[in-house]
């Protein structure tokens, strides 16, 4: 795993982003919720065009998790089961992980330990993994995370 060290200020867009989210630890959730949502994914694209694969996580008030996609517009038809919102974006706070999703667990509690360290102050927005890459076309070891911390 390659994990970058500096921090990158950056801005995140304005989504239309397509959703299954639970509540709990997230070593409970994130798997179950990318399951589900995979399973959706193509019922989705019959109507729309899905432009990325995001998850969104939060800790407080709750651990929530939310594995997704970006689509293009506001949904058409969306299968049972699935939630939508215009996420809003914001600032945060860019690390980039390149290689497997099993090291991000170990990925993202490095960055935030760094968040700590470098004393960078975080607002209650959800924090982001933006999956730049196909895991079905791109192999593991060159699988690109960005972990997008929300910052003030």
């Amino acid at each position: 795993m390659k994990l970058t060290k500096t921090p990158k200020k950056v801005k995140w867009p304005k989504i239309h982003y397509v959703y299954i989210e639970k509540i709990g630890p997230f070593q409970n959730t994130a798997q179950k919720c990318w399951m589900q949502l995979k399973k959706l994914v193509p019922k989705i694209r019959e109507h729309n065009k899905v432009t990325g694969f995001h998850s969104l996580y939060k800790f407080e008030p709750k651990m929530t998790y939310r594995a997704g996609v970006r689509i293009s517009a506001p949904p058409k038809k969306l299968p049972k089961g699935l939630k939508y919102e215009q996420f809003p974006g914001g600032k945060y706070s860019k690390f980039v992980m390149t290689g497997s999703y099993a090291n991000l667990p170990e990925a993202c509690g490095t960055v935030f330990e760094m968040v700590e360290k470098k004393k960078i102050k975080m607002s209650d927005n959800f924090h982001i993994e933006n999956y730049k890459n196909d895991p079905d076309t791109t192999p593991e070891n060159k699988l690109i995370t960005e972990i997008l911390i929300a910052t003030e």
